[in-house]
């Protein structure tokens, strides 16, 4: 590409790291020859530091901060300075509390980027740092806040059913990065180890202290999790494992998981499935998890809740099964199926690759964001 463009991305919330942050959006763009910088917290480096990756992106480092109001104040501030020095055609932001920075850099010569990577609105009524009558309140200013910001942006979606709240917005959806290694990994001539999997953040919504009951389970299998998980959080899930707590195994307390540590955990051994039984939440229950592609990327049957939206994908590709996230009777009934019946557990391995090769990867979402960067700068 020739006057190579300039791209910075820009987010508080995420490691530096972050799977569709850096892994897929930053380094597509870097590939098809833009100047892509990275806006991010990053530990042990002054405010302002520039670092080079082996990847080829700059990252441009914030103060690390772990109270959250204090990062909502300062961490934005030194977010904007930082950015609006870069003189930037393109600022991609990826967390909502950067709204207002997006609103004061857009300018008639560039373009600004709202990546909405979840349902900020229903998801609200999940934290559990606000008391709950003050919930709806803070939906509301939310609501409105995001409404006036957003006017001049433009605005990229993780999910597909995010439209029904965006509908001018493009889907660039998180679907995997084609890994030959995952994909190709044979273990037919190995038993189904007496193990599951959970990859990504381990916390209650994303049913935690359900996963932590598995062992239990007259199948006494062992549950591997790879993802960030705080302390307080496994001690409780050990807790209601019990006696059979020594089969809980932790990746990640109290620190993030880099993409390769969860990639080798994917090839360790020939996981039974790929676990992902969340109890009902407004925002989950639609959403077609990341963990999905990434099990059926690697060979694993995904075992997940049976919400419409859940259940609808796993149909279409037959690609695991699904329970009653409030019957745990039932989840041993989908684990002994899996183990004693092979053939049909291939096949789902066989049906979730192919799935992933032929539209569920990240290769496909790259031209649809590239087309669209090309785009809505000739619309400037």
């Amino acid at each position: 590409m020739t006057n190579r463009k300039k791209v910075v991305h820009l987010t508080t919330v995420h490691h530096p790291f972050d799977t569709r942050i850096y892994h897929k959006e930053c380094f597509s763009l870097h590939k098809a020859g833009y100047d892509v910088s990275l806006i991010a917290p990053l530990e042990n480096k002054p405010r302002g530091a520039k670092v080079m990756t082996d990847d080829g992106i700059k990252l441009i480092a914030t103060t690390k901060r772990k109270n959250r109001l204090v990062r909502m104040l300062l961490s934005t501030w030194e977010t904007y300075r930082l950015a609006k020095r870069e003189q930037a055609n393109y600022y991609h932001f990826h967390d909502p509390e950067l709204l207002w920075v997006g609103w004061l850099l857009k300018k008639k010569t560039n373009n600004v980027i709202y990546d909405v990577h979840e349902d900020y609105l229903t998801s609200i009524s999940q934290k559990e740092y606000f008391a709950k009558p003050i919930k709806k309140i803070v939906a509301l200013l939310y609501d409105k806040m995001e409404a006036f910001l957003i006017k001049k942006m433009d605005i990229c979606l993780a999910e597909k059913y995010y439209q029904e709240r965006y509908p001018t917005g493009q889907p660039i959806l998180n679907y995997p990065v084609l890994n030959e290694q995952l994909l190709n990994a044979q273990r037919d001539d190995q038993e189904p180890a007496d193990a599951v999997i959970y990859t990504g953040n381990v916390t209650e919504v994303r049913g935690s202290y359900l996963h932590a009951i598995l062992p239990n389970l007259p199948s006494k299998l062992d549950i591997y999790f790879y993802g960030k998980c705080q302390q307080f959080i496994a001690d409780k899930m050990k807790q209601l494992a019990g006696e059979s707590k020594d089969k809980l195994h932790f990746t990640g307390i109290d620190h993030f998981v880099e993409r390769q540590e969860i990639d080798k955990g994917y090839l360790k051994q020939n996981w039974l499935a790929g676990m992902a039984i969340f109890p009902p939440t407004d925002h989950y229950k639609r959403k077609e998890l990341t963990k999905f592609f990434e099990y059926m990327t690697a060979g694993i049957p995904v075992v997940c809740s049976n919400f419409p939206t859940w259940q609808a994908f796993i149909d279409q590709h037959e690609c695991g099964l699904t329970v009653d996230p409030d019957h745990p009777e039932q989840w041993e009934e989908a684990l002994v199926y899996l183990r004693s019946h092979p053939e049909e557990r291939k096949q789902m391995i066989q049906n979730g690759r192919q799935a992933v090769r032929n539209e569920l990867n990240w290769q496909v979402e790259e031209k649809r964001l590239l087309t669209w960067y090309q785009e809505i700068h000739n619309h400037l």
